[in-house]
């Protein structure tokens, strides 16, 4: 039997975080869209106050609670699974700002992917400390957008050291990671050019260090709240030991290094189905109470042939929520579980990214100068809610994937 259940600790928390996002979040949330690049040093401070040492960042900590607890066989794995349910809570409050608040973020995500246990225990165990910190990913070139293969940014050895020359765009809290306190930049460089996709690796460059600033802050569409940066590296030099797991290229005819990009967009795309989750049941439940203000109740109980078009549109919204809602749990609790995710991770995304796109657009559909008002939070929403059909691999991208996958063709056979 399939049993779709929360468990009760699941739950609490969920609720927990839900009553956080309504008192803390979505009060400040129209604020913060307009004052873009301005931080809520508040938010911010309590958040990190709130989760030290509680494993909400993805601390060194609770990794290690997690592999004394498999030992102990205390039950089925679901770190990814509750990670995901208080994603959706959190961008529920607001996308912009869940984003901006500190933690590991993508670079932490690729430490523990393609990173030795010393290189985890090294970086991550920083999240510990009494002080806001962020990490941050680079793989994005003016030159190379979804084909991430094809970044240029360069890594020679040079003694003890590695030096880095690239540009890297559309860094997510870029600006705090280079920045601020004790944050780090994980950049995807090629220590081979003639190797193709097998001499991609990953560098960790910490803040402050020579030869890498940030040159420009975006301004965006949607997550105002949350910085998105340039970042260029010139003759920027760091230590040897900071490349993510082993410098050989072995083998040139296969990913090779590569491999450690997409064990990091499997572990966080589903983050980000779930974060569009969020959004999206935002603009459903205010469709439902603005129509049921209105006197409109939507009828489940009735024939298909009885309902109004508002009805089935509504009902539609819903059903591709709660669908793409399944497929993201499914691409986590695989994670859990330590089975390879990578269809179900690129379908949870290209699903969740399409239906908070079309919800958020018949929403306001549907409630005309009240969902285009920027009395309401509605029209914030359908700015918010394109992102996630964009970063960390495009709809279009995961649809690829999904078919190379399905079809059992090669990256060369099917492009």
């Amino acid at each position: 039997m399939i049993d779709f259940e929360i468990p009760l600790n699941i739950k609490q928390m969920q609720k927990m975080l839900h009553e956080f996002s309504a008192n803390n979040l979505r009060p400040i949330s129209r604020e913060f869209d307009e004052k873009e690049h301005e931080k809520p040093w508040d938010l911010i401070n309590m958040v990190h106050a709130m989760t030290q040492g509680s494993g909400f960042t993805g601390s060194i900590r609770r990794r290690k609670q997690a592999k004394e607890a498999e030992k102990k066989d205390a039950g089925p794995a679901m770190g990814n699974v509750m990670a995901a349910i208080l994603a959706e809570e959190l961008t529920w409050g607001d996308a912009g700002l869940m984003l901006c608040m500190s933690g590991p973020g993508l670079g932490g995500a690729a430490i523990q992917a393609t990173g030795t246990e010393e290189q985890q225990e090294r970086f991550l165990s920083r999240f510990e400390k009494d002080k806001p910190i962020w990490g941050a990913m680079a793989i994005t070139e003016p030159g190379c957008g979804s084909d991430s293969a094809a970044i240029t940014t360069t890594a020679v050895r040079d003694g003890d050291h590695w030096v880095l020359n690239g540009e890297k765009i559309f860094v997510t809290s870029g600006l705090m990671a280079a920045q601020e306190s004790e944050g780090f930049v994980v950049v995807w460089a090629t220590v081979d050019k003639s190797a193709g996709r097998a001499g991609i690796k990953a560098f960790v460059v910490e803040k402050g260090t020579p030869g890498m600033k940030v040159t420009k802050l975006e301004h965006k569409l949607g997550i105002r709240a949350s910085d998105t940066a340039s970042v260029v590296f010139e003759d920027c030099r760091i230590p040897y030991d900071n490349i993510l797991g082993s410098p050989e290229v072995i083998d040139k005819t296969k990913d090779g290094g590569f491999k450690g990009v997409m064990a990091t967009f499997d572990a966080t795309r589903p983050m980000i189905a779930a974060m569009a989750l969020g959004v999206g049941r935002a603009a459903l439940e205010f469709t439902r109470d603005a129509l049921e203000k209105d006197g409109i109740q939507i009828r489940y109980g009735a024939s298909p042939f009885e309902l109004t078009a508002v009805e089935r549109d509504f009902m539609d919204m819903e059903t591709n929520l709660h669908a793409a809602r399944l497929l993201t749990w499914r691409a986590c609790w695989m994670l859990d579980n330590k089975i390879h995710n990578n269809l179900e991770a690129a379908m949870a995304k290209a699903k969740a990214g399409l239906a908070v796109t079309r919800v958020t657009q018949k929403a306001v559909e549907i409630l005309g100068p009240l969902g285009y008002s920027r009395k309401n939070l509605l029209e914030k929403w359908i700015r918010d809610a394109k992102i996630n059909d964009i970063f960390e691999g495009t709809g279009q991208i995961q649809m690829l994937i999904v078919a190379r996958r399905v079809l059992d063709f090669t990256r060369k056979e099917l492009k």
